[in-house]
C-alpha cells in the first residue's frame, strides 16, 4: 500500500489495515509530541484512497479491520468520511471494524447528527488523546482545548455511540507534586468522560520537540520508572468508570498491565503496589526495549 512518511496507529490497531486518508495532524502543536513534524497536513484524494482500497482488494482479498490514518482523520469533512465508510463495507464482507484518531477540536467542530451517521455508516472506535485532565497542564502542553472542551469532546463521542478510547500520558507534569496533580487530575476527567477504553502511555522526551528543548535547559525533568509507577497507582486509585477496558500495553511503558474496571481495580493496584514496594526492576520493562 501507499504511506507518505511514517504511520502511526494505537496498539490495539496491529491487526488492522491502515488506510491513510490525512496526511499528518490538523493540530500538531503539542509540545510533546513528533509523530507528525515531518508532514505538512492534508486531506487526500478520495480518488487516491479509493485507488488503495482497491489495491487491498486485490493483496487481501477480504479485511475484518481497518484504521484510517493518519493523526486526525475526523477533521474530514463527513461526506468523505461516510463514502470512505461505504466504500469500504461494500468492498470487503467480512469487515467489521473500522477505527480513527479524533482530536478534541474536531470533534466539536462536527454536530451529532454527523457523528451518529457516521456510528451508523460502521465507524466503531475513536481514539483521543486526553493526555491529561490537569487544567494548567493542558494549556501547557497546547492541546488546543481546555478542560470543559476536552470534556465535551468525549463525552460527545460517548453519546453518539462510537466507542471511545482515551489515551492519557503518564510523566507529562515532569517530576515533583504536580507529577501526582496530573494523576489526580487525569482520573477526574476520565471519570468525568465515562470512556469505553482507557490506554495510559508514558512521555517519552523526542528530540526536537518543545518539551525535549525544555529539557535540555533544565525546565523539564521526567519522572523515572517508579514515579511513573506511582503516577498510574494514584491515577487508577481514583478512577470510578462505569465499564472500561483499562490497558498500559504501549512500547512507551514500564508496566504492561491490562483489566476492567471496575471489576479489576484491586488487583491492578495490588500488582503496581507489590512492585513499588519491592523496587526490583526486574519487573519492569527496560528503556532500551520502550519506544513510541
Amino acid at each position: 500500500m501507499r504511506y507518505e512518511g511514517n504511520v502511526f496507529r494505537p496498539p490495539s490497531e496491529a491487526r488492522s489495515y491502515i488506510l491513510q486518508c490525512t496526511i499528518g495532524c490538523s493540530h500538531n502543536r503539542c509540545t510533546f509530541c513528533a509523530m507528525y513534524k515531518d508532514k505538512k497536513y492534508r486531506i487526500r484524494t478520495m480518488e487516491e484512497i479509493k485507488t488503495d482500497i482497491r489495491m487491498a482488494k486485490i493483496y487481501y482479498g477480504d479485511l475484518q479491520k481497518v484504521f484510517l490514518a493518519d493523526g486526525d482523520a475526523l477533521a474530514m469533512p463527513s461526506e468523505d468520511l461516510l463514502e470512505i465508510l461505504n466504500t469500504l463495507y461494500r468492498t470487503f464482507p467480512s469487515l467489521n471494524h473500522v477505527g480513527i484518531y479524533a482530536g478534541p477540536d474536531s470533534i466539536l467542530a462536527k454536530e451529532m447528527s454527523e457523528l451518529t451517521a457516521l456510528k451508523a455508516a460502521g465507524l466503531t472506535v475513536a481514539y483521543l488523546g486526553v493526555e491529561t485532565g490537569d487544567p494548567q497542564l493542558l494549556k501547557d502542553i497546547r492541546k488546543g482545548v481546555d478542560y470543559d472542551g476536552m470534556v465535551e469532546a468525549g463525552q460527545k463521542v460517548v453519546k453518539s455511540g462510537i466507542k471511545l478510547s482515551a489515551i492519557v500520558l503518564l510523566g507529562l507534569a515532569g517530576r515533583g507534586e504536580r507529577s501526582l496533580e496530573h494523576a489526580r487530575n487525569t482520573a477526574q476527567i476520565c471519570n468525568e468522560i465515562d470512556p469505553h477504553y482507557l490506554a495510559a502511555l508514558t512521555l517519552m522526551l523526542v528530540p526536537g520537540t518543545v518539551l525535549y528543548k525544555r529539557a535540555e535547559k533544565g525546565e523539564f525533568e521526567l519522572p523515572d520508572a517508579f514515579e511513573i509507577l506511582e503516577e498510574m497507582k494514584v491515577m487508577i486509585e481514583g478512577l470510578e468508570l462505569s465499564g472500561c477496558e483499562f490497558r498500559s500495553n504501549h512500547a512507551s511503558n514500564y508496566l504492561p498491565i491490562k483489566g476492567r474496571l471496575p471489576e479489576d481495580k484491586d488487583k491492578l493496584l495490588a500488582v503496581i503496589n507489590t512492585i513499588i514496594e519491592r523496587g526490583d526492576t526486574r519487573y519492569l520493562r527496560p528503556d532500551y526495549l520502550r519506544g513510541l
